[in-house]
């Protein structure tokens, strides 16, 4: 290893950006640092969910420049295209950089195409660009609804999406929306999933958070519906049964979205990881966090402490010291309805089953918390500002007083508001 260890991350997400900012805070710097992204922003996903009721895109964009700058970490905007493990050096299009340390954190991307028909008919959530073709659908469904012409809304959940939480959040926005716009008599609002239970993921509680909230918001819910193909106005599924829509909405299906030779990955591109570190399978010096590891579920809170946990590893090898925390699976969101929203943290657990690796730890009731209440609606708002502000920083998520203080305060509203 060099005098000063090089470390390289790849990719600008929530991910990468936590694990070079932990990184920075822990070393401080006792380690060069280097961030290859494609673009010279970091885009706040979870709240491109309100750019289909009238939100601005721009306004979910943080500049990378000011905060790598900042904490002396030298910013490449390019794409990572190749990985020489033996050499310990990575081929961008901006030029090849050795390394000590690399962490891959390049992400996921959707494949419609899984699904025939699903890239003609259906809108898809995952770009603000398709969250804005969303806005512009909602809106023609209104003008045709407010015409006296009737319309159907059919949310559609397909196999190999990882994390369909977005959609169930749009579902209710767009119901409490559509009540606003003084519509919602006019649309049959209908939701579909491959999903045995609704978020299936976050265990039986949110199950019936769901179930509860489409009665008294008239969604009529479909689960176990595993769709096989779309047509226009129609939607097939394996049981032979199908649904009608004027405006169909959907997640595609995941895969990772870049691939690299020579490391070890599942059928869909996901990099096979040691669980507590985060370490590359077969690598001592290679790390793989967030959407492009093979943790089943891809999920921002999720992807920060894969960050933390692969940092804390870099750091303690290079300290010379054993590593203070792991990555141990904890969810938690707080899902918009716009009228009101559910907080949900949810711990998760390793089943040893390839079929279902992941399980809830509905025993873990110290920790296993979900509520509903208006008053959450502030909680989603305080973390759409916390986070934006310690990444614009070049701060971590989890570190530091200011998240001792957001830490205490989510402990509270949870005692408070959820069980």
């Amino acid at each position: 290893m060099n005098a000063t260890p090089k470390i390289v991350v790849l990719g600008g997400g929530f991910a990468g950006l936590e694990t070079i900012f932990y990184l920075r805070h822990k070393l401080g710097h006792q380690v060069d640092l280097t961030l290859i992204s494609d673009q010279d922003y970091f885009l706040f996903k979870p709240n491109t969910i309100y750019i289909p009721f009238g939100q601005d895109p721009e306004q979910f964009k943080i500049d990378l420049k000011r905060p790598t700058h900042r904490k002396q970490i030298e910013l490449i905007q390019a794409r990572a295209q190749a990985i020489d493990a033996p050499a310990k050096k990575v081929q961008t299009t901006a030029g090849d950089l050795r390394y000590d340390y690399l962490v891959v954190a390049t992400g996921a991307a959707m494949r419609a195409q899984e699904i025939p028909g699903l890239r003609d008919h259906a809108l898809t959530l995952w770009t603000p660009e398709e969250m804005l073709d969303l806005r512009h659908g909602l809106n023609r469904l209104v003008e045709k609804a407010r015409s006296g012409e009737r319309q159907k809304l059919l949310f559609l959940v397909p196999p190999n999406n990882k994390c369909s939480g977005p959609l169930y959040e749009l579902v209710f926005m767009t119901d409490t929306w559509l009540n606003q716009q003084g519509v919602r008599g006019q649309v049959e609002m209908t939701w579909s999933t491959y999903e045995e239970s609704y978020i299936q993921a976050f265990g039986p509680r949110l199950n019936t958070v769901v179930m509860d909230e489409f009665t008294e918001r008239h969604v009529q819910g479909h689960r176990g519906f595993v769709v096989t193909g779309i047509e226009p106005g129609k939607v097939n599924y394996q049981n032979g049964e199908t649904l009608p829509y004027d405006l169909l909405v959907s997640f595609p299906p995941y895969v990772a979205k870049e691939r690299f030779a020579g490391l070890p990955v599942d059928d869909r591109g996901f990099i096979h990881v040691d669980p507590d570190s985060r370490r590359v399978r077969g690598s001592d010096s290679i790390f793989a966090v967030g959407d492009a590891g093979d943790f089943p579920i891809k999920q921002a809170f999720l992807a920060l402490l894969q960050g933390d946990a692969a940092g804390e590893h870099m750091a303690a090898e290079i300290m010379g010291r054993k590593p203070e925390i792991k990555f141990e699976p904890m969810s938690m969101c707080v899902m918009e309805e716009l009228n009101k929203a559910t907080f949900a943290q949810v711990p998760l657990r390793y089943t040893g089953d390839d079929a279902k690796p992941i399980a809830v730890d509905v025993e873990d009731r110290e920790h296993y918390k979900v509520g509903v209440s208006p008053l959450w609606r502030g909680g989603k708002k305080l973390l759409g500002l916390y986070l934006p502000w310690r990444f614009g920083s070049g701060e971590p998520f989890h570190a530091g007083f200011a998240w001792d203080v957001m830490d205490l305060g989510l402990k509270v509203m949870s005692k408070v508001m959820a069980n």
